[in-house]
């Protein structure tokens, strides 16, 4: 599929609502833009919710996955252990 769109004094196009319909791409929505050189590709891009936690959380965390001395060794001995 080709078209010729216009660029407009802002540095704008309009994708043709049969390909946006195609791609599924809706008022609001991300596309990523790649400059492949002489060439310009607009793709459908998603946007992912980033969650941000506290340094509390993160310590919390570490507490309860702590290993004990006991554990430590255990594991240390599987991995150092030679193999029959």
């Amino acid at each position: 599929m080709s078209e010729t769109l216009v660029v407009s004094s802002r540095g704008q196009i309009t994708l043709p609502a049969a390909l946006r319909k195609r791609l599924g791409i809706k008022s609001g929505d991300v596309v990523i833009l790649e400059d492949r050189g002489n060439e310009v590709v607009l793709k459908p891009g998603i946007v992912l919710e980033v969650q941000h936690y506290s340094d509390e959380q993160i310590a919390q965390w570490d507490a309860e996955d702590k290993l004990s001395d006991s554990e430590r060794a255990q594991i240390v001995q599987s991995l150092t252990a030679p193999k029959k």
